[in-house]
């Protein structure tokens, strides 16, 4: 068969990092189609732009190391001539929304069957590999979409996807030759085969059939060729603990595995590096420091090279779309992995060696088999209503779907799927769909047609639920009844979602008997043999992707069929469908009236989200040597139907801790919260409305001088709309408050935008008014610099402090001034606007204006001016006064006391600026 040729003549400087390429594409139309035009991707040149759809797509997960990095970091591809095989000039052009694309129009056009000689000269610049894993790292060069490729073909067009690093880069098959000339100390590595053409550091590589072509130039030898009868391998995971025979010996068991499950790989060489690795790993309890790890060396080198291996041999032998169609690749390389697992290490655990910790063994996450963690990391983002369908195009997942939830689900269906039909049913079709793949492209159409055409029974919900739905699986047991000779039991279908659900009945927890059960659309009475089971069981090997297993058994003994018994673990625990779990984890809150209140949080919240959690928390409070804490209880609706509301939750709270010396207050509220978002998940944009009632009893203290705001009660709705990614963010919230002394209405307004240049702008704009007022206490007026806090929601440390230390802690809220005036409350109406500039990195100069009105008083006008140094934003950050109404701050004698900070205590607000990036 006529095939695409690509021929490449490529110096590399290893110190600029730059490659001089001269490159012919010898490209066949292979297609009944007349072409005009060839679409090449330039993937390199996404990292040229922080507009590209790569640098959106870095700010949209929170990381900003590529806005802010330096030109030498950033790559790109500078093209200097396009000719065709008569050397007259080509004329190209790159998509305003995609500069990694180019569509080069052609002198005349392509007719079927025809081929095209295109003449390219152009240079290279490899991009800082800390972005991708990909690019350059000191003298190292990894090389991945480095060149100018052929887009794939397919259904009367070219598929044009930009590169916003899923590692998905479409090009068609190719035979290539490449020359390149190295420095001569250096080391080259490739998925090519690769011949020394002379001492001076040239070599030529070559290879039939290949989708795409992996470098690795080195100052050092860091890979290691490996090569059976099956196929050769250049490998650099890392491993320090296993010598080269130990790896041999892993690679050709592994290599050999993969051939029996999915048949012969098309090209004869795979790439197999660390830095593939790094981008995918096996996340887990392996991702501890090694001296930390619970796994043997050998197991973990299996992990780390199978899950690679299996990636890269997917991605050289499926001809797909593989963004559109990525959970084929996925798929198959998580369900052939869970077989690898079942056949060589069928008692390994999730947890590993830690498993065999007596003390650990009431844990029920310690006694899983290791297979078992895929089910609960997709479940742990359907439990929080973020999971999606896997069929998806790849581009619109959010990451941890992406990476991880999406990945495991896919695997998980065909597993589901090989359980249901059985006879290897589905490894065989596998094999025939990769077969087909070795002459022709494919799709998902192509695989659904092949397993459909081996299955014996109707699998039509496999595709139209599991594939491109987020439908949940949920049966449970209704009543049971019980005769000598057999068994009369109504299974309830909870979800509505009609696909099959293994039966069991067990004896002594064996199993004695087991049914698929189909078409359960609703509540279904069913008639089984009795085997003299004591325990009916749906879904016993968890074969099946459930969203609630706690409902699956039913015991034949005893009066009160299901009465499970309470267990209690220290810290926390996967969710273990037998036991009703109670679990305790120390706890520690700190302020100043109680001092370090040290306690225990006692909750059923185990790791992953439930409908229903409640905890409490009572703490011992040595200052005052008394009990204070809090309580809890939440439940959770989540909305799975198409809509902009996907979760109503119903909230019971309530607190108990000083407020002043020896003076308690006790915080008790009633909400409910509706929570909105955009049908895309990747905007990054939510919305709430929450409506709650909250009661307040003070007990009185010498210092507060207030009067009659001991006790009270305010009703209290708020509306957020929450938009933000690492470059920009905007939020807006609105307040309303209404109670027997006052009502009142205000709203804040946050925006900030890093700019190109790497200069930040924050801006934010408050304007709040009394509705109406009947108390002479200023307790409940708007703060221009520090809130009263009536309401007991911000975290502050001293709240009734007036001088010292504490007093001068700074809660972002109400006027939001930094500077402190003589008079520092506002009873009828406040407007403010806050600003802040970067000067270099986490190093700002802040100004705040405003204007507010008392009553008797005329409207008075203050402003302030100063540096902020931005250390950990919302957790850790100092400012500095400078200039403001009170004149030039700096000649105050007590400056010191002038200085506000920010500091936050809650772990919470910590390790949410880690998990956004993923959800």
């Amino acid at each position: 068969m006529a095939q695409h040729k690509l021929r490449l003549d490529v110096k590399a400087d290893t110190e600029a990092h730059l490659l001089y390429i001269q490159q012919e594409i010898e490209y066949f139309n292979s297609t009944n189609d007349t072409l005009q035009s060839i679409v090449l991707n330039d993937w390199n040149n996404a990292f040229s732009s922080k507009n590209s759809a790569l640098a959106k797509r870095f700010s949209d997960e929170f990381d900003r190391s590529f806005h802010l990095a330096s030109e030498n970091d950033r790559g790109y591809t500078d093209i200097k001539a396009v000719s065709d095989e008569n050397f007259k000039e080509l004329h190209w052009q790159r998509a305003a929304k995609h500069i990694d694309i180019i569509t080069l129009n052609l002198n005349k056009p392509l007719l079927p069957f025809q081929s095209q000689l295109i003449r390219l000269t152009y240079i290279v610049k490899m991009p800082n590999s800390r972005f991708t894993q990909y690019g350059f790292d000191n003298d190292k060069l990894y090389l991945k979409n480095w060149y100018l490729s052929p887009a794939l073909f397919s259904n009367k067009k070219f598929i044009t996807y930009s590169n916003e690093n899923l590692d998905d880069i479409s090009n068609t098959i190719a035979d290539y030759s490449i020359r390149i000339t190295i420095p001569e100390t250096f080391h080259i590595a490739s998925n090519l085969k690769v011949e020394t053409i002379d001492a001076t550091g040239s070599y030529l590589l070559s290879g039939e059939n290949y989708q795409d072509v992996s470098l690795i130039i080195s100052p050092t030898a860091i890979n290691h060729i490996f090569k059976n009868d099956v196929i050769e391998v250049d490998c650099s995971i890392e491993n320090s603990r296993l010598d080269d025979y130990q790896k041999a010996i892993v690679i050709d068991k592994i290599t050999r595995f993969v051939q029996e499950k999915l048949g012969n790989s098309s090209v004869p060489k795979l790439l197999v590096s660390n830095e593939d690795y790094k981008r995918q790993p096996f996340y887990g309890l392996n991702q501890l420091p090694a001296f930390l790890s619970p796994y043997p060396d050998e197991f973990m080198f299996e992990l780390m090279f199978l899950k690679t291996y299996l990636n890269n041999y997917l991605k050289a032998n499926i001809q797909s779309n593989p963004r559109m169609y990525n959970w084929i690749y996925d798929g198959i390389q998580i369900y052939t992995m869970m077989q690898y697992i079942d056949t060589f290490h069928p008692d390994m655990k999730m947890t590993g060696n830690l498993s065999k910790i007596k003390l650990l063994k009431s844990y029920n996450f310690i006694n899983l088999p290791f297979n078992e963690q895929f089910n609960y990391l997709y479940m742990l983002m359907a439990r929080k209503n973020l999971d999606q369908p896997i069929g998806s195009s790849k581009e619109k997942l959010i990451k941890f779907n992406e990476q991880i939830s999406g990945k495991y689900r896919s695997g998980l269906n065909l597993k589901y799927l090989d359980s249901y039909l059985e006879h290897n049913i589905v490894n065989t079709s596998i094999q025939d769909f990769l077969a087909l793949n070795k002459i022709t492209q494919t799709s998902s159409h192509d695989l659904e047609y092949i397993l459909k055409k081996n299955s014996p029974k109707n699998i039509d919900w496999f595709f139209t639920t599991l594939v491109d739905s987020r439908d949940l699986i949920d049966y449970k047991f209704g009543r049971v009844k019980k005769s000598s000779d057999s068994i009369k039991v109504t299974i309830k279908n909870k979800t509505r979602t009609n696909v099959p659900i293994s039966f069991y009945e067990l004896k002594n927890d064996t199993v004695v008997y087991k049914k698929w059960i189909e078409n359960i659309t609703t509540d279904t009475t069913l008639v089984f043999p009795n085997y003299e089971a004591d325990k009916l069981t749906l879904n016993y090997h968890n074969e099946i992707p459930e969203y609630n297993l706690r409902n699956n058994w039913k015991s034949l003994k005893g009066f009160f069929f299901n009465n499970r018994p309470f267990k209690f673990n220290f810290f926390k625990d996967l969710e273990d469908p037998y036991y009703n779990q109670i679990l305790y984890v120390p706890e520690f809150e700190y302020n100043l009236y109680d001092g370090m209140a040290l306690g225990l949080n006692v909750s059923n919240k185990s790791i992953l989200n439930k409908p229903f959690t409640f905890s409490a928390a009572p703490f011992y409070s040595p200052n005052t040597q008394s009990v204070v804490g809090k309580f809890s209880a939440i439940y959770d609706n989540n909305i799975r139907e198409e809509g902009k509301l996907y979760k109503v939750r119903y909230i019971l709270k309530g607190s108990q801790f000083h407020y002043a010396p020896n003076a308690r207050y006790t915080n008790f509220s009633p909400s409910v919260q509706f929570f909105l978002r955009d049908k895309n998940f990747r905007t990054n944009k939510s919305e709430y409305i929450q409506l709650r009632q909250l009661y307040i009893n003070r007990e009185s203290s010498p210092v507060i001088t207030d009067v009659n705001t001991d006790n009270y009660s305010v009703f209290n709705a708020k509306y957020g709309n929450y938009q933000a990614e690492g470059t920009k963010l905007y939020s807006l919230l609105t307040d309303l408050q209404v109670a027997n002394s006052f009502g009142k209405l205000s709203a804040v307004l946050h925006y900030r935008k890093l700019f190109e240049n790497n200069r930040q702008i924050t801006l934010r704009f408050f304007a709040g008014t009394f509705l109406y007022r009947s108390t002479t206490s200023d307790y409940f007026s708007f703060g221009l610099d520090r809130p009263t806090d009536y309401m007991f929601e911000e975290n502050f440390l001293g709240r009734s402090e007036t001088t010292g230390l504490y007093s001068q802690q700074f809660v972002y809220a109400e006027g939001g001034f930094k500077s402190i005036f003589g008079t520092r409350y506002a009873n009828q109406w406040m407007v403010t606007t806050n600003a802040a500039f970067n000067i270099w990195n986490w190093i700002q100069v802040y100004g705040d204006v405003g204007a507010f009105k008392n009553e008797n008083f005329n409207t008075k006008f203050v402003y302030d001016s100063g540096i902020h140094l931005n250390l950990v934003p919302d957790y850790f950050e100092l400012f500095f006064p400078v200039y403001s109404s009170n004149g030039f701050e700096l000649n105050d004698p007590d400056y010191n006391q002038r200085i506000r900070f920010v500091v936050t205590l809650s772990p919470k607000t910590l390790i949410s600026l880690f998990t956004r990036k993923w959800f």
